[in-house]
């Protein structure tokens, strides 16, 4: 039987304990975290399913405590928040322990690609919806089109019931949201890094079972920006939401209440109080972007590629459009960011995956086996990306 250790028990680490326990025999699971209700929730929940998961109450942004929880076990799953991600990835490359991460951070993960590579250990870092399988189906593309001229990925998570005003919910930290709305967008065009505003070029998109969605820019191509530079000319990532929602965040941005320098603000009693504005923002906005016990999300996802192949123009374009699991009672955006995780994680356990290095998942897009390997495990979990090729 294989060990696993999950860092982080939010919505998508409690998803990876089902799924790494739904087999019986293979894993023993342990999830760490250092809220101790968190930890309650997915032992809980895991119990119910009738899996034996172990919680750990933990730091997680002290590399001591990482170092004795990760020691035990054969592999390691990160679901993190961005502010300790980095640190906690380094740390499990030192300690020589094959890593499979989702957690978002700032920092350029490939940093560490030496360090991995001089300790033998495989990290697959980015390895969630997106960036994640975004970029595995976009590394398929750039692989199989020779030359490869475009490619293009819009993806969203949305409530399924629209409610005033917003329309949205969050079905991960909101302060990864507005972390999105407010950082520059890199793009790539004619074979340059460009950078444009958050939310900038709208457009409008249909979408089969959803209806007309907004796209608009985000800097979602991460590694994508570096990995095929120069080899794809042409590369955007853009998020979909219902159609008036750019016009609202930007309302909200413009505004300042997005802003991180401090205001002074009178209190009751006469006095001055500095307050970040976003703090406010979060403080009014979060509970109304946090969805409710069974409230129902979908997540909708379009890759294309554009290119040659065997001498033809061609349009490679994978769809997804995933909801809510009744059965599980997991959040889609839970479900699609967890699953590429698991399986990624199941795959090094098993030793299949063990190539040195940080590894983003466009290079595990070039390997045909592996993209139709993760495709199919999807599909065994209920999760389907639907594949079509047209000749332009």
């Amino acid at each position: 039987m294989h060990t696993a250790i999950i860092l982080g028990a939010g919505m998508v680490g409690s998803v990876m304990a089902l799924d790494l326990g739904r087999t019986k025999g293979e894993f023993e699971v342990t999830i760490a975290d250092a809220r101790a209700d968190a930890i309650q929730r997915v032992t809980d929940r895991c119990r119910e399913a009738g899996i034996a998961v172990r919680g750990e109450i933990a730091d997680l942004s002290d590399a001591a405590t990482v170092r004795r929880l990760i020691a035990p076990h054969d592999v390691v799953l990160g679901a993190l928040a961005s502010r300790i991600a980095f640190g906690a990835l380094r740390t499990v490359i030192e300690a020589g322990k094959p890593y499979a991460d989702i957690s978002f951070m700032a920092e350029d993960a490939l940093q560490l690609d030496a360090l991995a590579r001089e300790r033998g250990v495989t990290a697959v870092v980015d390895m969630g919806v997106a960036p994640g399988m975004s970029h595995l189906l976009a590394g398929r593309a750039a692989a199989a089109l020779s030359p490869c001229e475009r490619v293009e990925i819009y993806v969203g998570g949305l409530p399924v019931e629209r409610r005033w005003p917003y329309q949205y919910k969050a079905a991960f930290s909101p302060a990864d949201v507005v972390e999105e709305y407010t950082r520059p967008t890199r793009l790539v065009e004619h074979g340059r890094v460009v950078v444009r505003p958050a939310l900038s070029e709208p457009e409008l998109m249909d979408f089969d079972g959803v209806g007309t969605l907004e796209a608009f820019n985000t800097d979602g191509l991460r590694s994508l920006a570096t990995t095929h530079l120069g080899r794809v000319p042409m590369m955007k990532e853009k998020t979909l939401r219902y159609p008036g929602h750019i016009e609202l965040v930007r309302v909200l941005r413009e505004t300042g209440l997005f802003g991180e320098e401090p205001v002074e603000i009178a209190t009751a009693d006469g006095g001055l109080a500095r307050v970040r504005p976003r703090d406010l923002t979060a403080r009014l906005l979060f509970p109304m972007w946090t969805y409710g016990p069974g409230e129902e999300d979908l997540t909708v996802m379009r890759v294309v590629g554009e290119g040659v192949r065997a001498g033809k123009r061609v349009r490679m374009q994978w769809d997804l459009h995933d909801r809510y699991c009744r059965q599980t009672r997991c959040t889609s955006m839970a479900r699609t960011t967890a699953f590429p995780c698991t399986i990624v994680a199941r795959m090094m356990a098993r030793g299949e995956l063990a190539k040195p290095g940080v590894i983003v998942p466009e290079l595990l897009g070039a390997n045909a086996k592996i993209v139709e390997r993760v495709l199919a495990e999807h599909a065994a979990r209920g999760v389907e990306y639907r594949y079509t090729e047209t000749e332009l």
